[in-house]
């Protein structure tokens, strides 16, 4: 259960969520957002920590073919590999420290499994898979897809902390991962005792405890715990080593429905896409054209 809001105004944080586990066939992830307290923190819609798994020869991840509408999705791996194909005819293997993001915009087809070498030897994979809804102006546009490798990634050191920029501007440095509205992605390794001072600009953040044990105020988070902040100063504090992300951004353009794997300004959007689903009128994944997951009932 999430815990109350705090009484004390000092105090940076606003709400604490609990992921929950979700099964997503075949393996689980524990999921922060969208929660009944919270649905969004600036433009991210749904926040996703996958493992950490470990997968025994012969096995693996299969997220077949499915549709995805009015968003984009931020792949970012710890450990292990995934293979996104997607309709666009993109085929891209992932790994720890790079960054996937497919934007979806009018409609795009992906799925994303485990490598045939990492299927036969077997292994771990855990990281972070989160959806990032779009301006009203984006929702319709023209779907792409963009891999950054690791090294195109902003690497930060402070005293006892590790730092990628994955998506916009922190600590002096910028990403190149272009998105569509004002948007924060932070990853953060800490060494224990170490406390880092969190980026402010932006009006909405969140930070998700991934491993290891944070202070935030008085309180203390453990994994699968995200603090959603008060506007203004915050820091943390590791009481252990520990890995984090930060999220954040600014509010979206007015409310956003969320359906399966639909998201949209208005609920006529999200029906059209189901049906158009349902027909078989979106796009196929070239080299992974053989099945796919079903339009739920109900």
């Amino acid at each position: 259960m999430s815990s109350p809001s705090p009484v004390d105004p000092a105090d940076p944080a606003a709400l604490i969520l609990e992921a929950r586990t979700r099964d997503l066939g075949g393996f689980s992830v524990r999921r922060a957002l969208p929660s009944g307290e919270r649905r969004l923190v600036g433009p991210f819609i749904l926040f996703d920590h996958l493992g950490p798994a470990e997968f025994p020869p012969g096995h693996g991840i299969d997220v077949r073919p499915h549709p995805h509408i009015g968003l984009g999705t931020l792949t970012y791996l710890f450990a292990g590999e995934i293979v996104h194909r997607d309709s666009l005819g993109s085929h891209q293997t992932i790994r720890p420290g790079d960054v996937n993001w497919m934007l979806a915009g009018s409609g795009i087809v992906h799925s994303e499994r485990t490598g045939d070498e990492l299927r036969r030897r077997g292994g771990a994979v855990q990281g972070i898979q989160s959806w990032i809804a779009l301006p009203t102006a984006d929702e319709e546009s023209a779907p792409t897809f963009t891999h950054h490798p690791a090294a195109s990634i902003p690497h930060l050191t402070r005293p006892g902390a590790r730092l990628d920029v994955v998506v916009g501007t922190a600590y002096g440095a910028t990403s190149p991962v272009a998105v569509c509205s004002p948007t924060l992605y932070l990853a953060a390794t800490l060494e224990a005792g170490t406390t880092l001072p969190l980026p402010d600009e932006l009006p909405e953040r969140a930070l998700y405890v991934v491993e290891g044990s944070v202070l935030c105020g008085e309180r203390r988070l453990a994994p699968g715990a995200m603090v959603v902040f008060r506007a203004g100063a915050a820091t943390v504090r590791a009481l252990a080593p520990s890995r984090l992300i930060l999220i954040g951004g600014a509010p979206l353009d007015g409310e956003r429905h969320i359906t399966w794997n639909f998201v949209a300004s208005t609920r006529e959007r999200i029906e059209r896409a189901k049906a158009d689903w349902k027909a078989g009128r979106f796009a196929t994944v070239p080299g992974d054209d053989r099945e796919f997951i079903p339009l739920p009932e109900g």
